[in-house]
């Protein structure tokens, strides 16, 4: 094997190689394709987690238990593409790589022989790197070690080679925050959501003495309409309201499931949306991301079923399974959204839905359709938030974002606790 430095070079003996990058911490692979320019020709030249193919090149998860790997065949590279970069970027948002530099190993995609390896030197406040790059000279593929590094992140190296990034809203649209309960009800003492920074937060009203002939469930009026819980069975939420998920004054059954679907406006269309969870920790501070590309977070608390392409079928499109139980005690909000990197916009779905299940029984306890779009390409679409008092929340949100990528709901997600 042939120990790189920055800058150096040798040609490749192989036609079709495998580049892993391995970090003491979990990574974000990637790779671009640039032509001459320096400049990929659209976003589809863009190959990461939720993109895994492209033209002569793939991505691969190596789950958290091996490198994440990026495999390019020279052979099938199309004509005028010149480089392609490898990319990596660490999991955790805003961490740098000083400490932790990664170290990519270079090998024959088919015998598995190691070609060359590379660790950039010396990183400081860099949080994305252009590892190395494959690239066109003279007839010959080569492998250039660059350790080049960018303290923007991802999306610095992005739109540096020219890809679309749209992961922050253009203007932060403020959550219209709730509007206060009618006549207000007199405080009770309970203990204070950690979203609310300690205020003190009046109780709703107790419910009316079973005398009366059973009510609907709830009748959606905002989050004005005060907290339900699950007594009187299954819970249709509108915008903003909130369901205690207890039933008969005990805690529900810890495990439950969220299901999310949607289905294409227009028929014979295929729709690719992902759905993630993100969790917080009692200061809106991100704990960590559960999506396709990594389905399960928290210790296996929070597991995700896996991508669905096109959004066609009856059910759920894909599920998240909580185990409220075994929740670490630093989390305690949970944001579940649903996304489109390919650019479809929410105008583009219809039926878009989310319900919490009972997992041990299969009951559905509680369903959110959202009745409204946006030609946006992210939602937030409902929230988990754990009370003092040990019991959960489940408030519908319905709340459309630009952003693509569960990396650009983080941010605003948080703004919405």
């Amino acid at each position: 094997m042939t120990a790189m430095t920055p800058g150096s070079n040798l040609p490749l003996n192989a036609v079709r190689v495998t580049v892993d990058v391995a970090a003491p911490v979990r990574l974000d692979v990637s790779a671009l394709l640039l032509t001459a320019d320096g400049k990929v020709r659209s976003d589809a030249d863009f190959i990461f987690f939720n993109q895994p193919t492209g033209p002569g090149v793939s991505y691969r998860s190596g789950g958290g238990s091996t490198p994440d790997s990026i495999t390019v065949d020279t052979g099938a590279v199309p004509p005028g593409i010149e480089r392609i970069v490898v990319t990596a970027s660490p999991d955790a948002a805003g961490q740098s790589f000083q400490g932790i530099e990664p170290t990519a190993t270079v090998r024959n995609a088919d015998g598995g022989a190691v070609i060359a390896g590379f660790t950039p030197p010396q990183l400081g406040t860099e949080t994305a790197l252009v590892v190395v790059e494959i690239y066109l000279r003279g007839g010959v593929w080569k492998v250039r070690a660059v350790g080049q590094g960018y303290a923007n992140g991802l999306a610095g190296i992005a739109t540096d080679f020219g890809v679309s990034v749209d992961e922050e809203p253009a203007a932060p649209q403020a959550v219209t925050p709730p509007a206060p309960a009618a006549p207000p009800a007199p405080p009770v003492s309970y203990p204070a959501s950690p979203w609310l920074g300690g205020a003190t937060q009046p109780a709703a009203p107790a419910p009316a003495a079973p005398v009366a002939p059973p009510a609907p469930p709830a009748p959606a009026a905002g989050a004005g309409a005060g907290k339900i819980n699950l007594d009187k069975g299954r819970v249709s939420l509108q915008k903003n309201q909130t369901v205690s998920l207890v039933k008969g004054g005990r805690p529900l059954l810890s495990q439950v499931k969220m299901g999310l679907g949607w289905e294409p406006a227009f028929r014979g269309k295929d729709i690719d949306l992902d759905a993630s969870v993100i969790a917080y920790g009692p200061q809106r501070n991100h704990i960590d991301s559960c999506y396709f590309g990594k389905l399960s977070i928290l210790g296996g608390a929070v597991k995700h079923s896996g991508d669905n392409l096109t959004g066609e079928g009856a059910g759920d499109d894909e599920v998240i399974v909580v185990d409220l139980g075994r929740i670490p005690a630093d989390a305690t909000g949970l944001v579940f959204t649903v996304n489109s990197f390919s650019g479809q916009k929410f105008t583009e779905v219809a039926k878009a839905y989310c319900r919490l299940i009972d997992a041990a029984s299969g009951e559905e306890l509680v369903r959110f359709d959202l009745t409204s779009a946006e030609p946006q390409t992210g939602v937030m679409m409902a929230k988990l938030i754990k009370q003092f008092s040990g019991e959960w929340e489940m408030t519908a949100m319905g709340d459309f974002v630009k952003s693509r990528t569960v990396r650009g709901m983080v941010k605003p997600a948080a703004q919405a606790l």
